[in-house]
C-alpha cells in the first residue's frame, strides 16, 4: 500500500495553543509527513501591547538559526514547522503580493522532493497561493466565521474567504452554522464537530499545584471558572447576574485577554489569571465548583464550536452554559440557559447539588468523541 500524500497545513502557530487542527494533525503524524506553516495577518494593523508582543514573538521565530523542531531526533522529526517571513496584513494588493511570494517560496523550499501534498488550511489568508505549487488537493477546514470575530480584520478575511472557497476541492466545517455559511459560496461541506481527549481530562489529579495556578490560593471559594480567550464575546449581563447572586466565592476567568469589556473586569467577585498550559487545565478544573460559558448570543458565537464544551463535560464538573447552536446537542449533559437570571440560578443550584445523575449518565456519549476517530474521518475526506 502506497504512503499517503504528505500534509501541508496553514494554521495558527504549532504548539502555541491546542487548536482543533493541532489535535487532529497530531493523530495523523504517525502515518503522514506534515509540513505545518505558522501564519499571521488576520488582525488589522494597530499599535497596542498585544500586537507588540506578538511582533517580537514572530521576530524571534524568524531570526533564530535552528529550525522550530531542532531538538527533536531527526528520525522522528514530524511535523516540519515553517515560520515564513510575512507582511502582517492582507488589506492591500501590495501586502497580498508580498505574502504570496514570501510564503510561496518558503513552501516550495520545504516541500523539496516530496510528492504533491494535500493542503489543509484553517485560514482564508492563503487564497492567493492556490495553484502556486503542485498539490494533490486543497482543503478548507472552516473552524470559525472570521468575518465577525471580534478583533480580527473582518472585511479583509471575508474577501479572502470568498476567493478561497470556490478554489478548494474539499470543505470541512465544525458546525452546521458554518456549513450554511459555506453554502453561500456554492460549496457543500462535511461536518466535523470537535473531539476531546478523555484520557487527558480524567487522569488522576496531581498532588501538587502547578506553578501556573499559584494565584488560586488566595481566591475566595467556591470557584465558578471559565478558561479561554477573554474578549467581547463574554456576556457581561450573565456574569453580573452570577456575581450578584453569590453570597461567597469567585467568578474566575483564565486565559489571554483580547480587549474584553472593561465592565466585565470591574464586576465584584470577578478575578482573572493569565493563560494556563493545556497540561495544567485538568488541575484548574479540579479546583472549580462549577464551570461556566457565559458567551453572548452573537453571530460569531452562533457559528463557533467551543473546544472547551466537551472538555468541560469530560472533567466531571457541573457545567452551566448559554444556549447557543453548539450547546444544543449536549443539553442533556449540562445546564443550558437563555437569560441572565436563569444562568445565575443554575450556577447556584449546581454549587449546592453538583452534577445530577441524569447528566452524568448522558456524558457517557463522550466516549465516541475522541480526537482519534475525528482524525480518521478527516483523513478519509481529504484523501478523496
Amino acid at each position: 500500500m502506497s504512503e499517503p500524500a504528505p500534509l501541508l497545513v496553514f494554521s495558527d502557530d504549532w504548539g502555541r495553543h491546542p487548536s482543533s487542527c493541532q489535535h487532529l494533525v497530531s493523530h495523523l503524524l504517525p502515518t503522514r509527513r506534515v509540513v505545518w506553516v505558522n501564519t499571521i495577518g488576520t488582525r488589522p494593523p494597530r499599535l497596542d501591547l498585544a500586537t507588540v508582543r506578538r511582533g517580537f514573538e514572530k521576530l524571534r521565530q524568524w531570526t533564530r538559526r535552528r529550525p522550530a523542531n531542532a531538538d527533536t531526533p531527526a528520525e522522528i522529526s514530524n511535523p516540519i514547522v515553517l515560520n515564513p517571513k510575512m507582511w502582517p496584513s492582507f488589506r492591500s494588493r501590495l501586502g497580498r503580493a508580498m505574502n504570496k511570494r514570501l510564503v510561496g517560496n518558503a513552501v516550495r523550499r520545504a516541500l523539496g522532493g516530496m510528492p504533491p501534498p494535500v493542503v489543509v488550511t484553517t485560514l482564508p489568508v492563503v487564497a492567493d497561493l492556490v495553484g502556486e505549487f503542485p498539490a494533490a488537493r486543497w482543503v478548507y477546514y472552516c473552524v470559525d466565521d472570521f468575518g465577525v470575530w471580534p478583533g480580527l480584520d473582518g472585511r479583509t478575511l471575508q474577501t479572502l474567504e470568498a476567493e478561497l472557497v470556490p478554489k478548494v476541492d474539499v470543505c470541512v466545517a465544525v458546525s452546521e452554522t458554518l456549513q450554511r455559511h459555506l453554502s453561500k459560496f456554492g460549496k457543500d461541506s462535511h461536518l466535523l464537530t470537535h473531539g476531546v481527549d478523555l484520557a487527558h481530562w480524567t487522569a488522576p489529579a496531581r498532588s501538587d499545584m502547578p506553578l501556573s495556578l499559584a494565584g488560586l490560593a488566595e481566591l475566595p471559594r467556591p470557584l465558578a471558572v471559565f478558561w479561554g480567550v477573554i474578549d467581547r464575546r463574554m456576556d457581561v449581563a450573565f456574569v453580573r447576574a452570577v456575581c450578584g447572586s453569590l453570597a461567597d466565592g469567585t467568578v474566575l476567568f483564565v486565559g489571554p485577554q483580547d480587549n474584553p469589556d472593561p465592565a466585565l473586569l470591574a464586576l465584584p467577585r470577578v478575578r482573572t489569571l493569565p493563560p494556563v498550559p493545556f497540561a495544567d487545565l485538568p488541575s484548574l478544573a479540579a479546583t472549580a465548583s462549577v464551570l461556566v460559558m457565559p458567551y453572548a448570543d452573537l453571530p460569531v458565537t452562533r457559528a463557533m464550536q467551543p473546544l472547551k464544551l466537551k472538555e468541560y463535560l469530560a472533567t466531571g464538573k457541573p457545567t452551566v452554559v448559554r444556549s447557543l447552536p453548539s450547546t444544543g446537542a449536549w443539553a442533556d449533559c449540562m445546564d443550558v440557559t437563555i437569560t441572565p437570571e436563569a444562568f445565575a440560578a443554575a450556577v447556584r443550584e449546581r454549587l449546592k447539588t453538583g452534577v445530577p445523575p441524569e447528566q452524568r449518565e448522558a456524558r457517557r456519549r463522550l466516549d465516541a468523541e475522541g480526537w482519534a476517530s475525528k482524525a480518521e474521518r478527516l483523513a478519509r475526506w481529504i484523501g478523496g
